[in-house]
Order: structure tokens, then C-alpha cells, then sequence
């Protein structure tokens, strides 16, 4: 470790890498360590427009939370799997929009809890959980100290479901169960179909943790046969993209989606 690298909080386990440090890196962030570069590095070798899916990742991200905030009317946003803080955050983009937006973050990388809460320690309309998404139970019992369950809530899970084994579809019923008529479920997910053989080989050793793209048909079914706003189920890019901002196809996709529940 270097002496410009950040002091990890205590108790932080900087001797394996984690997904959300790795983004961080290739996001140009500095909440990273030389086990995270060096994770990003050989997925860089494999994937090169890796760089350019972190970015859009997040584009992805800020576009959706527009839409809920400004266009659905929405004022409470659970975002689980959010990662590490970077330069525009949900809340943020949330809050320009509506000021009384809360959003509650949910991660169970420490790190991101540590850096998350310092950051936010004057904000009484945003939190952080250090939680799995696979824990319902905890989520939902934790962010209720903050959001209004009987008030719409949209439930965002960007970039995170590929790197759960459990079915998505299943583990996803259960938020939608506990959420009130008129919230919303925002996901992408990495999705294999017509994606090279050998790329797909390639990537699964470096993920010692898993990784699980599936194809659309199963992403099809996270959304429960709901009604998708429009444009419906697509490569993240291609929803709602900011005008005069084009980006190329990406070899290994994402396909995400709104639902209105």
C-alpha cells in the first residue's frame, strides 16, 4: 500500500478485493487499495470497455433516478448495492430535483458503510445499511427507520443482481410484496445472450466471489409481468439516454428496466 492510498477505516479487510472498490478505480476514485487496482487490471485485460460499463452503469443510475424523482413523482428510494459515494449520488440527484426526496443506501461491503456515513453525517433525509440484498428481513426492517412503507417507495438494485446466486426473481418478489401500490423497481443485469463464448469463459476465474449473468428471459422475470416504462426492458444505455450522449453497444450487456408496481 502506498502513501497516497486512503487509511482504511478499522476493522476494513484491505487484503482481498471488493467490487465496489474495483468501480471506484475504474470511475477515476480514490477509495481504493492495490488489491482493487490490480483486480480491476486483469479484468481491464479480458473486458477493456470495462471503463466505459462503469460509466455507464452509473449513467444508468442517474437517468432512472431522474425519472422516479421529476416524471413518477416519487420521494423515497431504497438503493441496494449502491457502492462507494463518487461525485453525483442518488441522494443528490435526488434532492436537486426534490429536496425532501430520502434515500436510504444499502451495501454490505464496510467500506462503503464507513465512507458512506461520513459523508452523510449532517443528512437527515438520506442513511446507509451494511446489509446483503439476500436479507430482506434486515433491509427492510433498517430502512424503515427512515422511509414510509405506506408511502410508494422505489426499490433500486443497479448493477447487483448478476452477482447474487440466488434467483432473482424470487428474491426480488420480495421487496415488491412489502412495497405499497404505486413504488417502483429498477434493475439491470448482465445478460449473456449472443455474447462470445470465450469472453464469458475468460471472466468467470476472476470473480471468486461469483459471477452470474443470466439470460433476458430470466431478467424478464425480476419484473414480474409488470408494465416496464417505456422503453421498456433494453441495454442500459439505450434507456432514456441524455440527448446528444451516444454510447456504443458494449460487448458484455446490461439490460435494465422500470417497473411501476
Amino acid at each position: 500500500m502506498s502513501d497516497d492510498d486512503p487509511k482504511p477505516p478499522p476493522g476494513i479487510d484491505t487484503s482481498h478485493p471488493s467490487v465496489a472498490r474495483a468501480y471506484d478505480y475504474l470511475l477515476g476514485g480514490k477509495l481504493n487499495y492495490p488489491v482493487d487496482r490490480e483486480f480491476a487490471e486483469k479484468f481491464l485485460k479480458i473486458w477493456p470497455e470495462v471503463r466505459d460499463n462503469a460509466f455507464v452503469i452509473r449513467g444508468f443510475a442517474m437517468r432512472v433516478t431522474r425519472y422516479l424523482v421529476e416524471e413518477a413523482g416519487v420521494r423515497q428510494i431504497l438503493d441496494i448495492g449502491s457502492g462507494l459515494p463518487t461525485q453525483d449520488n442518488v441522494h443528490q440527484v435526488a434532492q436537486r430535483i426534490a429536496p425532501d426526496t430520502k434515500v436510504m443506501y444499502v451495501d454490505n461491503d464496510p467500506i462503503v458503510l464507513a465512507h458512506g456515513r461520513a459523508l452523510l453525517v449532517k443528512d437527515k433525509r438520506t442513511g446507509y445499511i451494511e446489509a446483503d440484498v439476500r436479507d430482506t428481513e434486515l433491509v427492510l426492517r433498517r430502512a424503515a427507520k427512515l422511509l414510509d412503507f405506506e408511502q410508494p417507495v422505489a426499490v433500486m438494485c443497479s448493477a447487483l443482481l448478476h452477482w447474487v446466486k440466488d434467483n432473482p426473481t424470487e428474491l426480488m418478489a420480495e421487496y415488491i410484496d412489502a412495497l405499497p401500490p404505486g413504488s417502483y423497481l429498477a434493475a439491470s443485469h448482465n445478460c449473456p445472450d449472443g455474447v462470445p463464448a470465450k469472453l464469458i469463459a475468460d471472466m468467470y476465474p476472476i470473480f471468486p466471489s461469483g459471477w452470474y449473468p443470466r439470460p433476458r428471459a430470466q431478467i424478464e422475470e425480476i419484473f414480474q409481468g409488470r408494465e416496464l416504462v417505456a422503453p421498456g426492458l433494453v441495454t442500459i444505455e439505450g434507456w432514456r439516454p441524455d440527448q446528444g450522449v451516444q454510447h456504443k453497444p458494449l460487448q458484455l450487456p446490461l439490460l435494465g428496466a422500470v417497473a411501476r408496481l
